[in-house]
């Protein structure tokens, strides 16, 4: 049977529905931030989540590899949440974000008195993921000393803490992902390869968003909807020429650069109006390699002062940040990355006023 065609928004606005409950459920359940949606038209994802489906409930490791932005922490959540182990604990470490020394004592625990500014007994993540999952995000970062204890847990599912001689075992599942090809870091020498087969029992590849250009409008209307909800603004959805900038796109951040643009293009877009291509931030490089056929407004350039005075220049960034958002004082902090209440003390500060806001400041 011919599958019928149809590109209407309202079909995406259904789904994006559809999606912003799940990734609710997700977030509430495991406190990730969960902005991705899990629905796609494309065969490989589609592929992706039949394959979740038969391997949740197993106690098989499972090792997810992608790109940067590729949504590998929502596909771990989601094997968690539909898994066996639904409701007992989900631990997630980043192991490209501490050191060797301090990564070991954060996945193993340290008895007190181990190394010095050890005062405590601590707890490791895998004795808190006991009955659970432990999910290695960027384990291709790990130290080598600290794979070969790693595959030591997943051989006996038995460690030591760090400076302690009691031998502690746990029943934890090993969810584990990474953005670069261990198999090129194996031949460098970088991962054990032993570790690899012990990961790689079942393996997910999250194809990147230049690989999927279908689900590209489907996700962008899931953000619209997102955003437009958060900051209380009506927006009709995407003009065309924007859907084509977007499919057009390589996105090498993939869907963690479409969601920051649409936040951004939502921010500054009119009120009841279409997302057009002057509200979409790419560099001119970009912009035109994705089709964009002129020259879009200069909103976002930094204003031009005849002076280097710092307090000068600070009050003619605060200005136009407001113009931009016309106005809006709480959109402008948001524009220029800050608290409302930082915006505040410095529009009193610099004597900065507008008719339209209630009270003249």
């Amino acid at each position: 049977m011919k599958e019928e065609k149809n590109d209407s928004f309202d079909v995406l606005r259904l789904k994006a529905d559809d999606l912003g409950d799940m990734t609710g459920t997700l977030g509430k359940n495991f406190g990730f931030d969960y902005h991705y949606p899990l629905v796609s038209r494309s065969p490989e994802i589609k592929e992706i989540l039949t394959l979740i489906k038969k391997v949740a409930k197993s106690n098989a490791s499972i090792l997810i590899q992608g790109e940067t932005g590729t949504g590998k922490e929502l596909i771990a959540g989601l094997i968690q949440f539909i898994s066996s182990r639904a409701d007992k604990p989900f631990v997630k470490v980043n192991c490209a974000a501490l050191p060797e020394n301090l990564l070991e004592s954060e996945l193993f625990g340290h008895e007190k008195g181990a190394f010095t500014g050890a005062y405590q007994t601590r707890i490791g993540k895998f004795e808190l993921a006991n009955n659970g999952t432990l999910f290695l995000d960027e384990i291709g970062d790990m130290h080598l000393s600290t794979q070969a204890k790693i595959l030591r847990v997943l051989q006996d599912q038995e460690f030591y803490r760090l400076g302690g001689n009691r031998t502690i075992s746990v029943d934890v599942r090993i969810i584990a992902a990474t953005n670069k090809d261990l198999w090129r870091e194996i031949e460098l020498g970088n991962f054990r390869v032993d570790l690899f087969y012990r990961l790689n029992v079942v393996n997910i590849n999250i194809p990147p968003l230049r690989k999927r250009k279908e689900d590209i409008p489907l996700i962008a209307e899931f953000f619209r909807r997102k955003f437009s909800k958060e900051l209380r603004k009506n927006t009709k959805g995407f003009a065309d020429e924007t859907i084509k900038l977007f499919i057009n796109h390589r996105w090498p951040g993939n869907i963690r650069e479409l969601k920051n643009i649409v936040e951004r293009a939502v921010l500054v877009a009119g009120e009841g109006k279409y997302v057009e291509p002057d509200d979409i931030v790419m560099s001119g490089k970009d912009y035109f390699a994705a089709g964009g056929k002129d020259r879009r407004k200069t909103e976002f350039e930094t204003p031009v002062t005849n002076t280097l005075d710092l307090m000068e220049v600070e009050k003619a960034t605060i200005v136009k940040a407001l113009e931009i958002t016309k106005w809006v004082q709480k959109d402008a902090a948001k524009l220029l990355n800050i608290s409302p209440r930082a915006l505040n003390y410095k529009i009193k500060y610099h004597q900065i006023t507008h008719p339209n806001w209630k009270k003249n400041i």
